[in-house]
């Protein structure tokens, strides 16, 4: 078996952890080393963490971002392969066998992908359940959650940019398909999204720009990488 690094940023998250770790600590695929990386966190999370004691390594960072505390995870990996998992949402317990289970079919990927279903959270009233939209479907997970990479595909690509306050994955995978990483897409449900008061999109709704901004970059960084080099337009 491989190791596998599970990642899971976490900052004001006390309400939530406990089951994001459990669902990280069922997975039927043995060989994985948990880190919780707490972002500076001034609530219970800490504790929960900690609580798990020899399952969970814990490492503490001053408030940075989410992105920052990923990129301090994979620094900080053992494991051959690296996985991503919000301290708000669930794995389910064949994540990780069914994506290892790809790889060693094709040693050649890069990384596997999931799909994703997403669900209200039960503290959720009933108000704001009408509020935040619960898609009934299962979809594909292009997310970080859903996603298995090896740790030198992933390192390839690069860390992710802490700049985005919403996009850094978007920003991350675009970079990653620049570099020719080969990805599938699994028809299995892997990761059960969180839908609650205080998720990311809801919060941070004013920096939806940001993925546009991200997309134009991309597009930016392919129009160069095929531009001849003494083409005037370089100056």
């Amino acid at each position: 078996m491989s190791l596998v690094s599970v990642i899971i940023p976490v900052y004001n998250c006390e309400r939530y952890l406990s089951e994001a770790v459990g669902s990280v600590l069922a997975q039927t695929y043995g060989d994985f080393e948990a880190i919780v990386v707490d972002d500076g966190s001034t609530d219970g999370s800490p504790g929960i963490a900690k609580g798990f004691s020899g399952d969970v390594r814990y490492v503490h960072q001053p408030r940075s971002g989410a992105a920052a505390a990923r990129n301090n995870g994979a620094a900080l990996a053992r494991g051959s392969y690296i996985a991503f998992l919000d301290a708000d949402d669930l794995w389910m317990r064949d994540k990780l066998a069914l994506q290892m289970s790809v790889f060693r079919d094709d040693p050649g990927l890069d990384m596997v992908f999931g799909h994703i279903q997403q669900f209200h959270s039960p503290d959720l009233d009933e108000d704001m359940k009408r509020k935040i939209w619960c898609p009934p479907e299962k979809m594909p997970g292009y997310i970080a959650g859903a996603m298995l990479v090896r740790k030198a595909s992933f390192q390839r690509a690069g860390y992710f940019a802490s700049a985005w306050k919403m996009g850094e994955f978007i920003d991350w995978y675009a970079r990653a398909v620049e570099e020719g990483l080969r990805s599938v897409m699994l028809s299995e449900v892997v990761m059960k999204r969180r839908l609650h008061a205080d998720n990311m999109g809801v919060r941070e709704r004013g920096s939806r720009t940001e993925f546009l901004r991200i997309l134009k970059a991309s597009l930016e960084r392919r129009n160069a990488s095929r531009r001849p080099r003494n083409d005037p337009s370089d100056g």
